[in-house]
């Protein structure tokens, strides 16, 4: 990665049987709390990074990396490697992160797991070069989010990965960027998994029934047809509108609450 050589600290160590401490110099993200009993083998930090966080599955085409979308950013790095208890497996940790960022705020930018995100190869070797994250296509996870406010210019990534040795890693990576972001859709794909997992979805604070988000949500619906939804929030009625604008089936969509705030979607079972 660009930036890092004389400014990082970089090292990787590999346990045997029972964990061993935290490598010397390291430490948790201030942002994600330890899964209890796992342990660090593996540290970076640098003051100026540039990074290229996938937003798509990985696929490698005549040389190259390829996926559907893209955030470039530089700024501030940090990232941590944890060796997981055997009595939890990747995916449970995986999730635990996951949902500890969202309730504080955090914006899910993309979301794949096992198959769905590429060759585990190319997401330890060429994303995060480190070679102790790969393993088992099939037992992968992959998510990018957006902090909330005030911080909403840093980047998480997270990654999880079970090797054929059976044992599990989680990797988070933090990065603060030093201009702002702009505006970073989500993908479809990832807020059709984010609805089917929590049951529902609240979209940013800056999401309006525009040209973009309509379009966006729309295609996010559209990817099963069989899904029925309620929208619930100051805008709902014209969320609705907007979406069946898009072609969502009006019957698909029903008015919750009016109330206050951001468009709520609820999955109706």
């Amino acid at each position: 990665m660009r930036g890092c050589l004389g400014g990082c600290v970089i090292a990787v160590a590999l346990t045997s049987g029972a964990f061993a401490a935290d490598l010397p110099g390291s430490h948790d993200l201030e942002i994600l709390p330890r899964f209890p009993a796992s342990n660090i083998v593996a540290f970076q930090e640098a003051p100026d990074v540039e990074r290229i966080y996938p937003q798509g599955a990985i696929r490698r085409i005549s040389g190259r990396l390829r996926y559907e979308r893209e955030v470039l950013a530089e700024g501030r790095f940090q990232a941590v490697t944890y060796e997981l208890p055997a009595t939890h497996s990747a995916d449970q940790v995986f999730t635990q992160a996951r949902q500890t960022l969202h309730a504080a705020g955090a914006e899910l930018l993309y979301w794949c797991q096992g198959r769905d995100c590429g060759a585990s190869s190319l997401w330890a070797n060429s994303v995060f070069g480190n070679a102790t994250l790969y393993g088992s296509d099939n037992q992968q996870a992959y998510a990018l989010l957006r902090l909330a406010e005030p911080q909403h210019d840093t980047l998480v990534a997270l990654y999880s990965i079970t090797r054929g040795n059976r044992r599990a890693y989680l990797h988070a990576e933090q990065l603060d960027a030093s201009t702002p972001l702009g505006q970073v859709l989500p993908t479809p794909s990832t807020l059709l998994r984010q609805l089917r997992a929590d049951g529902q979805l609240q979209l940013s604070a800056d999401a309006e029934p525009n040209a973009e988000w309509s379009e966006l949500l729309g295609r996010t619906l559209n990817l099963d047809s069989t899904l029925r939804v309620s929208l619930s929030g100051a805008r709902a009625e014209a969320w609705r509108e907007a979406l069946i604008a898009q072609r969502v089936r009006e019957a698909r969509l029903e008015l919750g609450d009016a109330g206050e705030g951001v468009l709520l979607i609820r999955l109706l079972r």
